[in-house]
């Protein structure tokens, strides 16, 4: 068992321009997280954010443990943390309380927590982790507790269900917030018209995608923009300056991650179709 770890910086809008695709994948991209036996992170200083994955082994514990750039003595210490199973059942033990996990159900985690482990053969838990100023308590989000928004028209190729999981409506969070959007059959746009919130950064994880299709991401300024071609179990990570938005060959899963400034899941600034170039 291991905690791997890669360690990636922020980066200027300006400097983004002049990157090439191999440098717009190596810096925003997350492959690879689910791997037997290890627990998978990328640690950004974009808001010290943190994204990965843990894909236990049989029925053995993988703990999740502290990491150097943290210089902490445990991971937990100064962060609280946001767990959703993207596989089959599966539980994380936290300080010993033995806790369920369905498909798509979420958990968080909050400050000071020494202990977290994942146990489940065929599991597969997708991370996210902020820092955290006080400590809240643990709690579980199923899909049926969860808040619920329809967007979108199938007219539109949007046609799409948000779930909230970890949100300040349902959740006692420092800065985290997660939740999970379903595009409809016959839908394949997200987050279309695009926005950007200079008040925090995301991260994207697109699940259920078939192995012969693909989701194009869009990321970079509203008159600026890039795209780059993602996989099933991937993530990407959107600086606060970046617009944040996709299309797929299918329809598809994503879960979207965010921390920053505030907790006003409605805060956004629009960029019109119109003024996207």
């Amino acid at each position: 068992m291991a905690v791997n770890y890669e360690l990636r910086y922020a980066c200027h809008p300006q400097d983004f321009k002049g990157y090439d695709t191999t440098r717009i994948r190596k810096e925003f991209l997350i492959e690879n997280m689910f791997q037997e036996g290890n627990i998978n992170l990328v640690y950004s200083l974009i808001d010290r954010y943190i994204v990965g994955g843990a894909k236990p082994k049989g029925n053995e514990k993988l703990f999740l443990e502290t990491i150097d750039p943290l210089k902490a003595d445990y991971f937990l210490e100064r962060r609280e943390l946001g767990v959703v199973n993207v596989g089959k059942k599966g539980i994380v033990n936290v300080d010993g309380e033995a806790i369920e996990l369905d498909y798509k159900e979420a958990l968080y985690v909050g400050k000071e927590v020494k202990e977290v482990s994942f146990v489940g053969a065929d599991a597969l838990f997708y991370i996210n982790s902020a820092p955290a100023h006080k400590a809240f308590p643990t709690k579980k989000i199923s899909l049926a507790g969860a808040d619920v928004v329809q967007l979108g028209s199938l007219k539109s190729s949007n046609d799409r269900q948000i779930n909230k999981l970890i949100v300040n409506s349902l959740v006692e969070t420092c800065q985290l917030q997660m939740g999970m959007t379903e595009l409809k059959e016959g839908s394949v746009w997200n987050t279309m018209p695009a926005h950007v919130h200079n008040r925090r950064m995301e991260a994207y994880f697109y699940f259920e995608v078939p192995s012969d299709q693909g989701i194009c991401h869009f990321l970079g300024e509203t008159d600026e923009t890039r795209h780059m071609w993602m996989k099933n179990n991937e993530a990407v990570l959107s600086p606060s300056w970046s617009i944040h938005s996709a299309a797929g060959t299918s329809n598809y899963i994503f879960i979207w991650g965010m921390a920053g400034e505030n907790l006003d899941y409605g805060d956004m600034d629009i960029c019109e179709v119109k003024d996207l170039k």
